[in-house]
């Protein structure tokens, strides 16, 4: 597990749908789903071994808020039953005390107007659920999303924490030229664009949510005109759908928290995957590597570790 490795468990509701958000983050070792034992019945949950010093415990409970409905006591969205309750177990005084602190801070915001039920309990037993429930949004990505979409958490988690800026806004906010792109679905000029030959270290994020996106690690010169990209940061924040627009059969990727066009996915990368995720620069903002502990995306940091040191001698 490691010398700095602390435990997590977090209930919320089907412990499939618990497992992607936190995949992939930087400072997590490993995420199993399982049961936990609360003081009258097992809940599904998920078991997240995480190193504090790369990711805090505040922020996975930050994360898990924006997972559930924590106004729910009898299951979340389409799971009803004891089981599907809502629950942070902690496993030592200063994880409840951060638990508390976040509720409490979650109880001031306002965000919620019905009452929160989510339990605060001591860790007990917890055992590991059967293999095929594993990761199971990256065995069955089909059914896993049917599901997350029919069960209406999705839904719940746009509406409710991914809140979108008006047209008017974002016609204030952004250029002409980003504002066609993210909002009409149009191509700006290969070649003629602020990424198609920037290199440099550090993340690509969604220009209107600031959602992390890509990382300068997956990009590389397809000889295009666009900035591209082996693989997203985070697989659960692109969405893929077919194209037919303009005479042509493609995939567009869009962004899902804020619904933005970033351009489309083809077969012909040099990843295993063959993926080259072909970007509009003017869907993207670029975060250096020595900004990103200060704009929030301190996650990413160790991404660029061995980069930083050689830089340094």
């Amino acid at each position: 597990m490691g010398d700095n490795a602390e435990r997590a468990v977090f209930a919320g509701g089907c412990f499939w749908c618990m497992v992607p958000p936190f995949d992939g983050l930087s400072g997590i070792k490993e995420i199993v789903s399982g049961y936990a034992d609360g003081p009258d019945d097992r809940y599904e949950a998920v078991l997240i071994l995480f190193d504090p010093s790369v990711i805090p415990y505040e922020k996975l409970l930050k994360l898990y808020w924006q997972q559930i409905d924590p106004t729910d006591a009898g299951g979340q969205f389409t799971d009803r039953g004891n089981r599907y309750r809502t629950a942070i177990f902690y496993h030592n005084k200063a994880q409840k005390a951060a638990a508390e602190a976040s509720l409490t801070e979650l109880k001031a915001s306002g965000k919620f107007s019905k009452e929160l039920v989510t339990e605060i309990l001591p860790a007990a037993s917890f055992q590991r659920a059967e293999e095929k429930q594993q990761h199971y949004y990256q065995k069955n990505p089909f059914h896993y999303n049917l599901y997350r979409e029919g069960s209406g958490r999705a839904r719940f988690i746009r509406e409710t924490w991914k809140p979108r800026k008006s047209d008017e806004q974002l016609r204030i906010e952004l250029t002409p030229l980003q504002y066609e792109v993210t909002r009409k679905n149009a191509t700006e000029p290969p070649f003629l664009n602020e990424f198609w030959d920037h290199f440099k270290d550090g993340i690509y994020v969604d220009i209107i949510s600031g959602e992390p996106l890509f990382s300068s690690i997956d990009k590389y010169d397809a000889g295009c005109g666009w900035p591209s990209f082996t693989k997203p940061l985070r697989r659960q924040e692109i969405a893929e759908s077919f194209d037919t627009s303009h005479g042509m059969r493609r995939i567009e990727v869009r962004a899902k928290g804020s619904d933005s066009h970033l351009g489309h996915v083809f077969d012909d990368g040099p990843g295993l995957d063959k993926a080259r995720y072909c970007i509009n620069s003017s869907a993207l903002r670029f975060v250096p590597k020595d900004r990103l502990e200060v704009e929030g995306y301190r996650e990413f940091l160790s991404m660029f570790g061995t980069r930083m040191e050689q830089e340094d001698l």
